[in-house]
């Protein structure tokens, strides 16, 4: 089951939230959703989730209209939004249960199910425990717990990993990709870029309400990515790049050494590299013309520096 997206309009007035948006999200795999504060990801998942009516343009979940077949898909979605909201007064289990009981499960499976899914977002300890009281973070959990008590196919998350402590991260990242694993199709908006790139399978970008071609994204690519360079002779690095007629932009110089000392001046800089090959290649001829290389290595992951990218084209 995947999810599609052609030529999605949706305007709140004079503002464009989204304007011609394309997407699609496979079965099976974590598609990730990235751009810009004000870019369109909420209004674009309000209206995958049936939230939202579309002014124009054709929306699949699961292969259905979330308009004229809001019933089906809807029984097929899970949907989690960037803030929890429930009933305070109301325990983790019994919000759990509450939500099972609407997609008709019976009581004693729905007890079954929300059991399991406590279990599964690490909050068995609170299940008794009105959700009022629980944190930020305790609350992001049991929201993808609420998302998935009737197995969707589908899973819309927005800032999933919004408030979650560190090993709480790495559950999510480690069940999102187990979901997908199952055949799940998952869409995931984040600015956790980082932890998008060891996750996602899939990207889709959105800036100014529109989704990115594919072809411009190739365009951003093309001259490869930022690398840093370290070096303990910020000079000598700096003269080989140089004679090397490589572009690169200074990043930070430090004074390894005593007051007056006469010692290299360690610094790093940031070099745009087509490719691994390249990198190795850059590491040779510098340990070949003497440099002393401290360290190299990506200045960001794929998705953040192509998210940087877009950035700049807006300013």
């Amino acid at each position: 089951m995947t999810i599609s997206v052609q030529g999605v309009r949706r305007h709140f007035g004079a503002v464009r939230a989204v304007d011609g948006v394309d997407l699609e999200a496979r079965a099976g795999r974590v598609t990730a959703l990235i751009g810009p504060n004000g870019a369109g990801k909420t209004t674009l998942l309000l209206v995958l989730a049936g939230l939202l009516v579309p002014d124009s343009g054709t929306v699949r979940v699961a292969g259905f209209d979330p308009v004229t077949q809001s019933r089906h898909a809807r029984a097929r979605t899970g949907w989690m939004p960037d803030a929890f909201g429930t009933w305070d007064s109301l325990t983790a289990r019994e919000v759990l249960e509450t939500f099972a009981a609407a997609y008709g499960m019976p009581a004693a499976m729905a007890r079954a199910r929300a059991d399991e899914l406590l279990a599964t977002v690490h909050l068995s300890e609170f299940a008794t425990r009105p959700a009022s009281v629980l944190s930020r973070g305790q609350k992001q959990r049991l929201g993808l717990a609420r998302a998935l008590v009737h197995d969707p196919q589908v899973l819309l998350l927005d800032e999933p990993a919004a408030g979650l402590d560190p090993r709480s991260r790495v559950d999510l990242r480690v069940l999102l990709r187990s979901l997908a694993a199952q055949g799940k199709t998952v869409l995931v908006s984040s600015h956790v870029l980082t932890e998008l790139d060891e996750l996602a399978d899939d990207a889709v970008f959105i800036s100014g309400g529109r989704s990115v071609p594919a072809e411009h994204l190739a365009s951003l690519d093309a001259g490869g990515r930022q690398w840093r360079v370290t070096a303990l002779d910020g000079a000598a690095l700096q003269g080989f790049l140089t004679a090397a007629g490589a572009a690169f932009e200074v990043e930070g110089m430090s004074d390894d050494g005593a007051p007056g000392a006469d010692v290299p001046t360690r610094g790093s800089v940031l070099v745009r590299i087509p490719d691994e090959a390249a990198a190795a290649a850059l590491v040779r001829d510098a340990v070949a013309a003497n440099v002393p290389l401290v360290s190299i290595a990506p200045a960001g992951g794929a998705l953040e520096q192509t998210y940087l990218s877009l950035d700049e084209e807006r300013r």
